[in-house]
């Protein structure tokens, strides 16, 4: 008995897991698209500070255990 209900509690968390990394991909994808374009020119490298930057949270994000 006692071994069904730590077997459910997983898969439970699984799944939960799993939403949580499908919503935070789901957010952070959104949250690309809300950003202003920048001004595009040679000098203003904040375009690329931000690709990177959301990259790297990306990454963070879709690594982070739960």
């Amino acid at each position: 008995m006692e071994s069904n209900l730590l077997t459910s509690t997983n898969a439970v968390r699984d799944d939960f897991s799993e939403y949580v990394a499908h919503l935070q991909l789901h957010m952070a994808l959104q949250a690309r698209n809300l950003v202003p374009p920048l001004k595009q020119s040679l000098e203003d490298s904040r375009e690329q500070l931000l690709h990177q930057t959301q990259a790297h949270f990306e990454k963070l994000v879709s690594r982070r255990a739960i």
